[in-house]
This record gives C-alpha cells, sequence and structure tokens, in this order.
C-alpha cells in the first residue's frame, strides 16, 4: 500500500473515486490557454532573433561562444573567459585541482608565471576596462597573490621543518647534507 500523498497543511489529500466522479479515472489535467501559448511562442522567437542579431554582431560569438570538435560548447570568447583561463592556470599552480589519484600537484613557478600575467593584463588594460571588469580582476589578482604567499608560507615551514628533522637525526657536530 502506498503511503497518502500530503498537502502543504500536513493533511492526506483526497483520493479520488472513480466510481463517484467519471473526471477521476481520466486523471489529472491541465488547461491551457491559447492566448498563453500563442504569447510563449513570441517570446520564443523575440529571443531567438536577439541571440541571432547578438551572434552577427559579435564575430566568433555564438549562443554560447564556440563549439569544439565534439560539440562541447565554450564558454563566449571575452575578457571575463581570458581572466578565467589565466586564473585557473594558476589555481592549478597552487594545487587546487588534484591529479587521477586525488593527489595535490603544486607548481610554484608556474602559479607564479599565471598571477605575473594576470597583473600585466591589470596594469595594460587599466582605464580600458568596464568598472565591473576591473573590480573583478583587481580582487582576482590579489586573492591569488594572498593564496600564493600562503602557500609559499607553508613550503617553507616544512622545508625547516624537514632540515631540522634530518640535522636532529645526523647527531651534533655532524656536517650538512650538501656541501655549501
Amino acid at each position: 500500500m502506498t503511503p497518502p500523498l500530503l498537502g502543504p497543511d500536513g493533511n492526506p489529500l483526497p483520493v479520488p473515486n472513480p466510481a463517484t466522479n467519471p473526471d477521476a479515472a481520466r486523471g489529472p489535467s491541465l488547461h491551457v490557454d491559447s492566448d498563453w501559448k500563442a504569447q510563449a511562442q513570441a517570446e520564443k522567437e523575440r529571443l531567438a532573433k536577439l541571440e541571432e542579431e547578438r551572434a552577427k554582431s559579435e564575430p566568433g560569438r555564438g549562443p554560447g561562444g564556440a563549439q569544439g570538435p565534439n560539440g562541447e560548447e565554450f564558454p563566449p570568447a571575452d575578457f571575463r573567459s581570458l581572466v578565467g583561463v589565466l586564473a585557473s592556470q594558476a589555481m592549478m599552480g597552487l594545487g587546487a585541482y588534484g591529479d587521477e589519484q586525488g593527489r595535490m600537484i603544486v607548481d610554484l613557478p608556474g602559479a607564479q608565471f599565471a598571477i605575473d600575467l594576470l597583473a600585466v593584463l591589470e596594469e595594460k588594460t587599466k582605464g580600458n576596462l568596464s568598472a565591473d571588469e576591473s573590480t573583478h580582476l583587481t580582487m582576482l589578482v590579489g586573492e591569488l597573490r594572498s593564496r600564493y604567499v600562503q602557500l609559499m608560507t607553508i613550503v617553507a615551514q616544512q622545508m625547516q621543518a624537514k632540515a631540522g628533522g634530518a640535522a636532529a637525526l645526523r647527531g651534533p657536530g655532524a656536517p650538512p647534507p650538501f656541501p655549501r
């Protein structure tokens, strides 16, 4: 036996009885008037026309950008996408994405390069961006630089701990592991 359907008040909904109500045998129905359908169709056509005009006025940019060889849709080729690609490269170098085994991969020189490229982009486009683009880029570069410094601090601490642990294993007065 299936549990009863409950209404918004938590009480069971009445079960239609086909013996007493012939409409119950047909099941629930939905009535949509033709005016609503016509309005929906007109809106759909209007939006398609706007999208087509936008695609014509912005070369290289379709509804969602370009399409790859396998039909996958790329984001639009615009300033925000360019910044996003460089930011993704920086985040990857900072260990935000793992490899197939789930290990964190850190590439600090690669992260620094991507962050520096974003900083160059910020400097060279100063005064030519919208307020939104400028704010987004400035905040992004600041956030990435902050994460880079945090990660560099952690790496330095780990290297110090490792060097201190190795010195303790060698004992006092032992020569350093590498000639200086």
